[in-house]
């Protein structure tokens, strides 16, 4: 069979599914180059024993596993912590963060082994491939980039099967599935399959990271969460790791039903797609974190900065996390969070997360100035006449 040809070894961001075992044997068949399997671990508790070989089994040249889950936690989960990036009002972007760091990784990979081109398994109608693509081209641009989802002649799962049956590629899918699943540190999405219909409740059964609300402990849990310059530090008191941090708030949110979430989001590519998310511990730290806010941040940098965070869950979103844009608007965050130290005490119940205090040693709060008692002088009251005679000079004009 003659060959595409130009490319002489591949680094394929692997994991050992039907996707990407077949993509890489696909890869040999279609471009006659070798292939170097590459995966990354941001936390998705997959079983990554025996990947090397069944890599190798496939057809690979080599198999590198990149342990990626502190600096997961560290570089990209806690900025979007500090930054209140939330995609539509409703998002985390569990999924949107992941992307970078693993192709940050891949580039590393594929220099270190003597690639010339990287490829991916994304699908040509996902927000991934985007996220994939932009990384490389901003972190490697003399890397040929190979979109097999795009290029080949397979259309369907039963495709894939049939193409890994033909040549004997080692895997352990099935033809059917109600829903596709991809999970890291943060969070689990579920989309695709019966999800696609909007109307169609998510069975209890597919949950993973969270407790049904109903089946939740009926006593309520309270946690406190530090903060130091923005990030979270501590849970009641105990310094974690960023990824220890992360996935201990996800057992404990997880098991009090908190952070589920169902919603038809807008993808870059311009279509509509149902998701749903586990993200427990992403949505206790983000409550913590706005309450520690509450305290520290002057109002109109908190101002400031509200306006920015949807255009930051924007950014992050559509796959533009090493771009000039988002370079600026780190630095507007790092700014914003200097002060952003203290800590919150949240309660966990059936599902709601419920801020019931905040405390801080740089708080800007301050009791005496905010007290319906006698403040001994420390605000004039009648201050504020002149005050709202000057800012409502335009209003009766």
């Amino acid at each position: 069979m003659a060959t595409r040809g130009g490319v002489k070894r591949v680094c394929l961001a692997y994991s050992g599914g039907l996707d990407t075992s077949v993509i890489l044997r696909w890869l040999i068949e279609e471009y006659g180059c070798e292939v170097v399997a590459y995966c990354a671990d941001v936390g998705q508790e997959e079983e990554l024993d025996g990947l090397p070989e069944k890599a190798r089994e496939s057809g690979a040249v080599e198999c590198v596993i990149r342990d990626l889950r502190e600096e997961f936690a560290r570089d990209y989960v806690n900025f979007a912590i500090r930054a209140t990036a939330v995609y539509e009002g409703t998002y985390l972007l569990g999924t949107a963060l992941a992307r970078p760091v693993i192709a940050k990784a891949q580039v590393e990979v594929a220099r270190a082994t003597g690639c010339d081109a990287v490829a991916h398994g994304a699908t040509g109608k996902g927000n991934d491939q985007v996220r994939f693509e932009l990384a490389y081209r901003a972190l490697a641009p003399e890397l040929t980039v190979i979109a097999p989802w795009r290029d080949w002649d397979l259309r369907s799962r039963t495709d894939c099967m049939a193409y890994a049956q033909k040549y004997e590629i080692p895997v352990s899918a099935t033809v059917k599935k109600p829903y596709s699943m991809d999970r890291n540190l943060m969070h689990i999405s579920f989309e695709g399959g019966v999800l696609e219909n909007p109307w169609h409740a998510p069975d209890e059964s597919m949950f993973v990271m969270t407790t049904s609300p109903e089946e939740a402990p009926d006593a309520a849990a309270e946690v406190i969460v530090g903060f130091e310059a923005g990030t979270p530090v501590s849970l009641d008191g105990e310094t974690f790791t960023p990824a220890r941090l992360l996935h201990r708030a996800n057992q404990i949110a997880g098991a009090h039903g908190v952070g589920r979430v169902d919603m038809v989001e807008n993808r870059m590519v311009g279509l509509k797609s149902r998701g749903i998310y586990e993200t427990p511990g992403g949505t206790l730290l983000h409550a913590a974190h706005r309450a520690v806010e509450s305290i520290t941040l002057d109002l109109e940098v908190m101002h400031e900065r509200d306006r920015m965070a949807p255009r930051i869950a924007e950014v992050i979103y559509n796959g533009l996390w090493f771009s000039p844009e988002m370079d600026a608007l780190r630095s507007f965050v790092d700014a914003t969070q200097q002060n952003v130290t203290g800590e919150a005490r949240v309660r966990l119940y059936k599902g709601g997360v419920q801020v019931t205090g905040r405390r801080s040693p740089v708080s800007l709060y301050d009791e005496n100035l905010s007290s319906f008692e006698d403040d001994a002088g420390a605000y004039d009251q009648g201050d504020a006449t002149g005050f709202i005679r000057i800012t409502g000079l335009r209003l009766g004009r």
